[in-house]
């Protein structure tokens, strides 16, 4: 398994928590908007920073398609 995926389970698992909800519910809110490999691909970024701003990233890709900054 590659750190990226790893990482994108911590993140489902976190990020899910953060928003009430379980890592299966936002795992199929990601692929429904075609967002997973983005989300993966975005692990050089996501890993170093507060996990509040991949959760803010996440929020706007989710409701926008695009991220916050």
């Amino acid at each position: 398994m590659s750190k990226e995926f790893k990482f994108f389970v911590y993140l489902m698992e976190y990020y899910a928590e953060y928003k009430n909800a379980t890592p299966g519910e936002i795992l199929r809110i990601l692929v429904e908007k075609d967002l997973v490999n983005l989300v993966i691909d975005s692990y050089e970024i996501y890993h170093i920073e507060r996990l509040e701003n991949a959760f803010m990233d996440l929020d706007s890709l989710i409701e926008t398609g695009k991220v916050a900054y």
